[in-house]
Parts: structure tokens; sequence; C-alpha cells
């Protein structure tokens, strides 16, 4: 029996197929395929995709409890969402998946299934930080597996709405003019322009008790009217609320830390994105792991292993759409050597928000042209950082990682960058990179970076997504072939 994980009705719908014997067969984001970006519906395209992957033999796995949720709703005074699993996918959608019920699954366990029946250890501490679940904010747990190979999660600890760093983070994104729930990763890129010169007063105006995490005021509903930030500058804002999320975290880390058994860290949750403040996990944790996509649509993933109940076979995050075919190292090579940037859209879509060389645009990092040539392509601000991707047994020549982390396969984590001189346009403002290491393993990047590096003796590129502004990464060769039109560069297959 196969196991379908679902994660939609809210945002970021995504679906996952995982086989009998813990194969990660297929997971993707309903968004690729809706062509909407943070699409938080299933749609015909991904069902289809998955239901290709799954077999006729499988179970459905929803990654909450709607009628949890619901009662939060209630408490909460909002309006409550759909008690019913088919009534928040629909009856048309539901058809397609066939008739058969529905297993639900609790938002947070979810979350600490994606991320511990993934991850290299038999025993970890988990750590979840999101905006919410149906009820927590924030939980910590204990994962192990027994001796027949079951995954065991026991709750030591967790704050319920509306104790939420990620409500805080979101407000905070939407004061400063961006979307909640989509842009608060262009107010951490903003944070490096900023001075903290509020976050003392954040603290002190929303937070009643630091250290137990409790806030003063619902920021599900935003910022009062007339809030004391009301005249303030965006930047100083942004580098505020990063200094107050990173505090908030540490002190969640130093908890964990407390109250688990394993110095091993599994970390998820929308929160975890936050790279910037990924970097102080290794003064609590040895061990760190993170799934690629510790959101809402890797819920799916973890609403599909909770029903599988043990460890997965993790091997990267290229589980999307496929676009059949050898990666093209040469031609990119050849284009990079022409005109310093090309699109790659080859191989199966990565599962998580950010390009890992299948749905990239690669760029020549040297030279201090090129972060303004990709920022006229991607016609995004041009505060916004780009990544560098670089074989992982170069990094410490390149680049001081934080403590604890030898390596960020996902781009999970910044770095100081030991030449910014050289490598301009992959350095922010602050002097760090959100860097994408490689292993040596088969995939095609690594394939990419090992010729490059022989042709050039550089050892890494600027990756950053393939996308069309204000649509989601490119899925498949009709995407790429609307971007290629779209923008005059070309896209290798």
């Amino acid at each position: 029996m196969n196991h379908i994980g679902i994660s939609a009705g809210f945002h970021d719908a995504g679906m996952t197929v995982i086989s009998d014997g813990g194969e990660i067969l297929f997971a993707g984001h309903s968004e690729r395929y809706s062509k909407k970006k943070h699409d938080a519906n299933l749609c015909e395209g991904i069902i289809k995709d998955a239901l290709h992957y799954s077999g006729e033999q499988y179970q459905l796995h929803y990654y909450e409890k709607p009628w949890l949720k619901a009662y939060r709703q209630f408490r909460a005074g909002q309006t409550i969402s759909p008690l019913s699993v088919k009534k928040i996918i629909g009856t048309d959608l539901c058809d397609l998946l066939g008739d058969r019920p529905i297993y639900t699954h609790v938002h947070h366990k979810s979350h600490a299934a994606a991320g511990f029946q993934t991850s290299p250890f038999d025993h970890a501490t988990v750590v979840i930080i999101d905006a919410i679940g149906e009820m927590d904010c924030i939980s910590i747990w204990d994962a192990c597996y027994d001796k027949n190979g079951n995954a065991h999660y026991t709750k030591l600890w967790s704050k319920k709405y509306p104790n939420s760093i990620g409500l805080f983070y979101s407000a905070m994104t939407q004061r400063v003019g961006l979307k909640p729930n989509e842009e608060e990763y262009i107010l951490m890129g903003m944070a490096a322009y900023g001075k903290p010169s509020h976050a003392n007063r954040m603290v002190s105006h929303y937070l009643s008790d630091l250290f137990d995490l409790e806030f003063r005021h619902n920021l599900h509903i935003g910022l009062e009217p007339n809030n004391f930030l009301i005249k303030a500058d965006g930047m100083d804002i942004a580098s505020s609320a990063q200094l107050v999320c990173e505090t908030l975290i540490e002190k969640v880390m130093h908890k964990a830390f407390r109250l688990g058994s394993s110095k091993n860290l599994v970390y998820g949750g929308g929160v975890a994105l936050n790279c910037l403040a990924n970097r102080l996990l290794g003064k609590y944790f040895k061990d760190i792991w993170i799934m690629p996509n510790p959101g809402d649509a890797g819920n799916s993933l973890g609403a599909a292993a909770l029903g599988y109940g043990k460890k997965l076979h993790w091997v990267d995050a290229f589980l999307g759409h496929d676009i059949t075919g050898p990666y093209p190292v040469n031609k990119v090579i050849k284009e990079l050597k022409k005109t310093k940037m090309v699109g790659v859209a080859n191989g199966r879509a990565e599962f998580g928000p950010r390009a890992l060389g299948n749905r990239s645009l690669l760029a020549d990092p040297r030279g201090p042209e090129i972060k303004d040539k990709v920022n006229e392509i991607k016609r995004r601000q041009k505060f916004r950082p780009f990544a560098p991707v670089i074989l992982e047994e170069y990094v410490h020549e390149y680049f001081d990682m934080p403590i604890n982390w030898n390596d960020s396969r996902y781009m999970q984590v910044i770095a100081t960058c030991k030449r910014s001189d050289l490598y301009p346009a992959i350095v922010h403002h602050d002097g760090t990179s959100r860097v994408q290491t490689v292993p040596k393993d088969r995939s095609g990047i690594r394939q990419l970076l090992d010729k490059w590096y022989a042709a050039t003796g550089c050892p890494m590129l600027l990756n950053t997504s393939l996308n069309i502004r204000g649509e989601p990464m490119v899925n498949d060769r009709t995407d790429a072939d609307r971007f290629e039109k779209l923008y005059n560069l070309r896209v290798i297959s």
C-alpha cells in the first residue's frame, strides 16, 4: 500500500507519494501546475502527476485536523473553515483521487515527521516553528524509532495560538508593504540595509514574557492601526524584526536543548526557511537537519510519512515533475562562456521553494556587472541577494561557514564570503551569501560544476530560481519556452 500525502486549503498546496518500501516517489507543489504563486488549492495537473507514481493501491493522508483548526477559529471569533477534507479539496478533484477514506494528522506532527523521517538520525530533538498549526505555533518533540523501525513522537513542550514567532514576522512583513505568508524572505533580505533600532521596543510592546514567549497582542490580525512603527523606516523595521525573530528562536532552541535527550536537531515549520537565523542553530546542536521543504507544502510529505510510519529513503530534493533527458552540461558551459547567463530546465523539479540546479537561472559569478544583468532579467528589487552554488569540498576556502554547518545542500544557511572582491554578484550588503553546497553525488548540477571548475578554475556559479516574474518556478518545457521568449534568454533542457 502506497501513501499519498496532501497539504491544501490554506497556502502552498502540495502532494507527496511514498511507496510501501519508504521511497519518496513524487513530491510537488500545486503552484507549479496551476501557475498561481503560493496556490492554496490542489489542481488537476498535480493530482495526475501524483497518481502516475502511486499505482492503484494507496491511502490518502491530510496534513492537519480540520475539526481542531475549526475549534481554534471558533474560539478566536474567526470564520470557520470546512470540517470535511473533501470540501477543502473540492468534489471534482476528490473524484480524481478515488472514493476512499482520507486520514488526518496533526499539523505540527506532520512537520515533525517530514523532518525526522527524512533525516539521517535514529533519535532527534525536533523543533517546529511556524505561523500556526491548528493550535500550536511552536512545539518541541522527542522523536525516535523502536526496535521494529516504527517512528514515535513525544511532545515535550508547545506554545499555542496566538503566541507565534511566525505571525510576528508576517505582521512586520505586512507593515513594510510586503505580502504576508509570501514575501517574508524579502524582509529577511532587507534586514542587512537597516539598523535594529526598534528591536527593544518591539519586544517590550509585543511580548509580555520574552523567556516563555508570551505575546501581548494577537498579531494574526496585523499591527494595531496607530502602532509605534507608523513612521519608521522600512529597512530599520526589517533589521529590528530579524533581530527579535532570532532572539525568540534562540529562546526556543535553548529550551529544546534542555528538554530534549538528543543533541541531533531536526528543525521544521515555515520559520526554518529563515536562513539568516539558522546560522545560530549550531550554538545548541551539533548535527542539524532541515528538510528542504519545511513549510506547509512539505507537510504533504509529513502526512504521507506518518501514514508510512518508518524511516524514509531520502536521496535528494529532485522529486517533482520530470523533464526527461541527460543534464545538458556541455551546452550550459558553452552558453555561460558566451553570454555569462543561462537557464536550465532539466530532470525532476525541486521540492521546496529554492531552485537547486534543475530549474535554475545560472550565471558566472565573477565580475561586477553580473548582478545587475541578472536583476534585469529577474525584474526584482536590486537589494535582494543571489546565491552561490559551490562544490562542497571548496566551500571553506571561500566562505566562513557557521559553527556546526559543514554543508548547506539546500541553501539553508548564510555564511560570510571571504572573497567578495572576486564574486560581488553572490554577496549581500552585509558580506554574506546564502550558500548552496553540492556534494560528490551524481546530480546534474554536480557534473556541471565539476566541468565548469576544470574549465575556469572557479568552483561556483550564481544560482537563482528560473521563473517568470509573479509566477512560480518553471515546471515543464512549455514554461521554459515562455520564459525564453519573454526574457530573450536561452533555457536549456
